[in-house]
């Protein structure tokens, strides 16, 4: 029995990460299908009222909340693989300095060559200060991560107050901006990467000011909740994820409303509102999937979303593969030439053979492509990717 419960105590992590994966991917390929989303300005060919209720939608609901579920998955199994290796005796700091850098050669990688932006490198830099504080009291991370978020009210709200951003935005020079970042998504190879690099200070800005210090929230929160094994043998019926749909739904759906209400990103009152509320939303919606998937018609959804969750950085990697091949000039060139529902579309359809792929794999393979190599550099070994009918 004790074996069950394990195994669907690891199903519902992993089936969490994969839902974590298609928000993700939507928020993403927005900045592989324009060059609008990265200059913070709005597309004139696509600017209908279905259009423009697609983005909305998609800032309200979507927006900063599913990285922060990644983010809290991390810090989660962090401290799961760090019980693991003391378990068995082996030495973890080594190995997850060298699993940190392997996830920032990657992400390195990453950013540069296939899409916009990229979350492994921040998750390797801000695994190292998770590592130095692997062994701090529950009370002082969560000191530490009430501490991030009162920084960034006290940052944007002083930003909010006192920053004329119309002054930095210009939408005419936004728009030109825009217009030649597509242009340039839609050329060579080369092309494609040098806008990625010039990406790259903007995309930095982001992760100083709000993306690095929630993750490090996020991270430290997961680590917590992971010694006490939150995720561990739920059953559905637990009052406390009633309870964080109540007030999750409610503060972080009224928060998301603002914030699209203000244009999303373009305004720095609508980002203080989403940092301080997306929180509420994401744990809304991960206690709506837990609740959903202990029922006789969710354990179906838990079992379809579980292999694209366990390959989670393989289907990652692959979800900016897919898109680069799609949208730039390497493969079909259709930047610019999506609307915001069609791009909705390619985003599930991705996903959803994402999710057909990881079945596949698994089946023969214990580990995704990329987990393989990377559990590999982990252990210092050679890599091996281990077929299911050999021993553990």
């Amino acid at each position: 029995m004790s074996q069950v419960l394990d195994r669907t105590r690891i199903q519902d992590i992993d089936a969490l990460r994969g839902f974590a994966l298609l928000g993700i991917l939507v928020v993403n390929i927005t900045f592989a299908t324009s060059g609008f989303p990265i200059h913070v300005a709005e597309d004139p060919a696509y600017s209908s009222w279905l259009d423009e209720s697609v983005r909305w939608l998609s800032t309200a609901f979507v927006d900063m909340k599913f990285y922060l579920l990644f983010s809290f998955l991390f810090g989660y199994s962090f401290q799961l693989q760090m019980e693991a290796a003391q378990r068995v005796g082996a030495a973890f700091r080594p190995r997850m300095l060298r699993r940190l850098g392997g996830l920032l050669v990657i992400g390195v990688l990453h950013g540069v060559f296939l899409i916009t932006g990229d979350i492994l490198s921040v998750y390797a830099i801000i695994g190292l200060v998770l590592l130095g504080m692997r062994r701090v009291k529950d009370r002082t991370a969560l000191i530490v991560a009430a501490a991030i978020y009162a920084y960034l009210f006290v940052t944007l709200a002083a930003a909010a107050l006192f920053l004329d951003t119309t002054t930095i935005l210009d939408p005419s020079t936004a728009v030109a901006a825009a217009q030649q970042t597509t242009a340039n998504l839609a050329g060579s190879f080369s092309d494609v990467i040098g806008e990625h690099v010039r990406a790259l200070p903007t995309y930095g800005l982001s992760l100083l000011t709000v993306q690095g210090p929630t993750t490090l929230a996020a991270f430290l929160v997961g680590m917590v909740l992971g010694r006490h094994r939150l995720l561990k043998n739920l059953n559905g019926t637990e009052a406390v994820l009633r309870l964080i749909q109540l007030v999750g739904f409610t503060v972080g759906i009224t928060g998301g409303l603002y914030y699209a209400s203000l244009g999303g990103n373009g305004d720095t009152s609508g980002v203080l509102i989403s940092v301080l509320t997306a929180p509420f939303l994401s744990a809304a919606y991960a206690a709506s999937l837990l609740r959903f998937m202990h029922t006789d018609r969710g354990e179906d959804i838990r079992r379809l979303l579980a292999p694209a969750g366990r390959m989670a950085l393989s289907n990652y990697l692959g979800q900016s593969v897919a898109t680069l091949l799609l949208f730039t000039g390497v493969g079909l060139g259709l930047v610019g030439q999506v609307s915001p529902l069609e791009t909705m579309g390619f985003a599930v359809g991705i996903f959803v053979l994402q999710v057909i792929l990881s079945h596949v794999w698994l089946g023969n393979f214990r580990y995704g492509p990329v987990e393989g190599a990377l559990r590999a550099v982990t252990n210092a070994t050679a890599p091996s990717w281990r077929r299911i009918d050999q021993a553990a």
